[in-house]
Order: C-alpha cells, then structure tokens, then sequence
C-alpha cells in the first residue's frame, strides 16, 4: 500500500479548551443516543419536529402503527435532550477540551513508531487472523510508510459531567442524571468527530477541499481514520499509557485509573491515520503464538498482559 505521505500544516501538540458547544452539538450521533437508552430504531427527520402537535403526529405517521409508541418515547427523551443541552449552554455547565498533534513517524513490521523530539514512541499493533471482506489480515501499522511518514494523536473530554448529574442524583433523580451522562459521551464522541474534521482540513491538512455533510461524516466516508483505545482496531487498553506521554491527558483534566479508564468518563483518545487507504477493522481473537509475540514487542509478561487483552484471548 505506497503512498506519498502528507506532511501536516502543524507538527507537535496543540490544545483546545472551553470549546464552543454549538459547533459541536452538530457532529452528535443520535442513533448512539438512542442506542445507550435501549432505543434500537432509526428516528430519521426526529430534529425537525417542532413542539406544534401537528409536527408530531405528521412525524410518527411515518412509522408502523405497533412503532408509534416506542417513537412517541423516543421523541420525548430527543426533546428532554435538547433541553439539557440548552442548559448545558446557558448555564456554562460543561467544559469541552482537547489535545491533539501530528508527529513523525512510520512502521517496521507490525509496530509503529512516533518521534516527538527527544523521545521515541514504539506502539506494538496486531495483525487479524481472519481477513477482511477483501480478504487482507490488516494490522493499523499497514497505513504508514517504513519511513519519513507521520501520524497524530488526540483527547477530547468533557469536563462537569459528574459534578452536575451529581446534583440530580442528590435528589434521586436519575433520569436527569443518565440524561447527562449519556448526552456528554455523545459530545465526547462529537468532539472526536469534529476535531478531526479540523485536522483533516486544515491542522494536518491532507483533505483541504474535503466537502462531506455531517451525515457523510458519520458514515466514515472521510479519508483517514481515527480509531480510539480499546476499540475493535486498537484492543488494548494499556496502550492508553502510552499514548498519555504524548497526548498528555492531565493538560486538559484528564486522569487515568489504574485500569487505564478515563476520568471524566466521557472521554476519548486514540490515533490519526491519514493513508488514502486506511480503513476500520476489527483484531477479533488472536492465538497463543501472536499473543507472546506481542507481549514481547510490548514488554509485557505474558501473566499481566492477559488481563488487558482477556477479550481477544
């Protein structure tokens, strides 16, 4: 897979704080919404409806008759949503911050390598073992070139999430309190997204004249990826630690438990590839023989590793 690889407009970390929420309620993803409340349906159109009874009842018209409730509840939880957000807003109760930079770096077989100026960054990667639908084993070190290539990395988080659901759970009500728990991992996740609308465009710069809608963009029809720690592509979860050398999580309000989970939650970190063809993929289940091959790389014992990798094991 060669390629001439882009050099970013921008090398080394920059950080963002204090966000502006109105850009990033727009990258919001509300299938996952709906998603983290047991809400599995599509709700197209569900942001035009206006608080007029005759919006609402033209809106779930569209759907089956046994639907209509399941919808009529949906509806409800999207406007109690977008009340949260607008006190979100009005009342400065969250805080959004990012860290995020390109660096050199390239590959030698399955690791990757990122040179931040005095100090080397080895991030081992593994390899599927049963291909993808155009049947190649991929492995994320596949998108950089052996040399003189580059890669970034980024943090977004929310900060007041806990404090303020806090104040519902007080007073026992924890609708309001999952309300914003579950609304502020959905602007984690929309800050990731429009980051890297912004880097693509114009901090990396790789895809200037980029012209995707929003709705494209949820579809990952952008070229590059993003993939976060401890998803399909990138499953272990201690490469978290790593990653913290670069990406320096305090710097924004960021901590790490011991068991490398965010705090807030509503956090989310990983790693920026911009190769024309790179693409999402799922590690799945390795064997023994790549297990030790890749505790080794991460010089790890095989007995300490096993508890990070346990669901690919």
């Amino acid at each position: 897979m060669s390629y001439i690889p882009s050099k970013p407009a921008t090398l080394g970390l920059i950080k963002l704080t204090d966000i502006d929420l109105s850009e990033i309620v727009t990258y919001i993803d509300w299938t996952f919404f709906f998603m983290a409340w047991r809400m599995s349906g599509r709700y197209e159109g569900i942001e035009t409806v206006h608080d007029c009874e005759s919006c609402k009842v033209t809106w779930l018209q569209q759907f089956p008759e046994a639907d209509r409730p399941k919808a009529e509840e949906a509806l409800k939880l999207f406007k109690d949503a977008q009340g949260m957000l607008r006190r979100f807003k009005d009342e400065k109760i969250l805080q959004i911050n990012a860290n995020f930079g390109m660096f050199p770096g390239y590959a030698n077989d399955d690791d990757i390598y990122i040179v931040d100026k005095d100090q080397t960054i080895v991030i081992p990667t593994l390899r599927q073992q049963h291909p993808s639908t155009d049947g190649f084993c991929y492995s994320l070190a596949d998108f950089l070139a052996p040399e003189n290539d580059y890669v970034g990395v980024f943090a977004t988080t929310i900060k007041g999430v806990e404090e303020f659901a806090a104040i519902f759970e007080k007073d026992d009500n924890m609708y309001d309190s999952i309300l914003v728990k579950t609304l502020s991992d959905r602007l984690a996740e929309a800050t990731a997204e429009w980051l890297h609308t912004q880097v693509r465009r114009k901090y990396w710069g790789y895809a200037p004249d980029e012209d995707l809608s929003i709705k494209d963009m949820l579809k990952t029809q952008y070229k590059g990826i993003r993939p976060a720690v401890g998803y399909p592509s990138l499953p272990d979860q201690s490469i978290i630690f790593t990653l913290d050398k670069l990406v320096r999580f305090n710097d924004i309000g960021i901590t790490l438990t011991e068991n490398g989970a965010m705090f807030p939650n509503a956090s989310v970190c990983g790693i920026y590839f911009a190769h024309p063809q790179s693409k999402y993929f799922m590690i799945g289940k390795i064997d023994e023989n790549q297990f030790t091959d890749y505790a080794a790389r991460r010089g790890m014992k095989p007995e300490v590793l096993r508890k990070w990798m346990a669901a690919n094991l």
